[in-house]
């Protein structure tokens, strides 16, 4: 018992062949992870910041953009995309699926990009007009994706995002949930958008996030990453509250402890490119609960990988990031 919680014994996983080699650790001890850390994914990005779409094409083999959004969001982030993704949307026929759907995901977050992370009644009128002029672009494209390439996942969970922005309301954004839902019931990143959808901030009722993933996790197979969603839900408290040692408490150190042992933790786990997010979801929701069991074994099993998200929901991510690695 006490070997498998302080992370002793069992084998750890297989050397990744696909993995980027770790760089030089800054003198905090930590490093900012790119391209998932997988090598496949760097050569996708760097064909995207050279606007080369055929190939763009040729990197997206080992990969189903239409069901791994992790792929999809390296593309989705990087800025210039949406200056050539349109002329493959008009000209490759064969592939205006995938255009579509890069360039929807594009046009959400450069659409966030004008709109910046400011307070709502903080946001001016030209900075509200060109979020939602590129939101709408994002609507048409990923709706014309998802009619062409109806077994998809990713453009309902995007889908998901700029219903939210775009305040189209319950009957709709819950209806793009149930669509992600039925193409994969376990599938993490559109659960952690639910939670998000789910806050007061965004008209949600007070517990109603945390409720979802609970119900959410119950029942999962040993080794999901769906276990993420319990982690995020008590971010997303901590972030909503006033009191920031709200998480300090032994019932939600437990959960958390339980979240992390079940999944992240577990031998079953699978580690895909990205896997550090998920580790980072874990590591900030236990640091905020201030709980030390799960921890240390969760940094340790980082080596300092370092993802923004979701680090960024705090003031100075990095510094914070290094502090709770340090406190672990």
């Amino acid at each position: 018992m006490f070997d498998k919680l302080f992370g002793r014994g069992g084998e750890r996983p297989a050397a990744d062949p696909h993995a980027l080699p770790a760089p030089r650790l800054l003198p905090n001890r930590m490093y900012t992870l790119r391209a998932l850390g997988d090598r496949r994914v760097l050569a996708l990005v760097e064909a995207a910041s050279a606007g080369d779409w055929t190939a763009v094409k040729a990197a997206l083999g080992p990969f189903d953009l239409g069901r791994d959004d992790q792929v999809l969001g390296e593309l989705a982030e990087l800025d210039g995309v949406q200056d050539w993704i349109g002329r493959a949307v008009e000209e490759d026929k064969e592939h205006r699926a995938t255009a579509l759907l890069i360039s929807g995901a594009r046009h959400i977050v450069w659409g966030w990009e004008a709109r910046t992370r400011a307070r709502a009644v903080d946001v001016t009128r030209e900075q509200w007009r060109v979020f939602g002029e590129r939101l709408r672009i994002a609507e048409e494209q990923l709706l014309e994706a998802a009619e062409l390439r109806p077994e998809w996942l990713t453009p309902w969970r995007r889908l998901l995002t700029s219903g939210r922005g775009m305040s189209l309301g319950p009957v709709v954004n819950e209806t793009r949930l149930d669509a992600a839902l039925r193409r994969d019931p376990l599938d993490l990143e559109t659960h952690v958008e639910w939670v998000s959808h789910l806050q007061p901030r965004w008209n949600g009722e007070p517990g109603a996030a945390l409720a979802f993933a609970r119900e959410a996790f119950a029942g999962v197979p040993d080794g999901d990453r769906l276990g993420c969603v319990i982690a995020m839900a008590h971010i997303e408290d901590w972030v909503e509250s006033d009191r920031k040692n709200c998480l300090i408490t032994p019932e939600i150190q437990d959960e958390l402890l339980d979240a992390a042992e079940r999944s992240v933790l577990h031998p079953a786990y699978v580690r895909r490119p990205g896997w550090q997010q998920d580790f980072n979801m874990f590591a900030m929701a236990l640091s905020l609960a201030s709980e030390r069991i799960a921890l240390p074994r969760v940094f340790r099993e980082l080596g300092g990988a370092y993802t923004p998200w979701p680090w960024r929901y705090m003031g100075r991510p990095e510094q914070m990031y290094a502090r709770a690695r340090r406190n672990a």
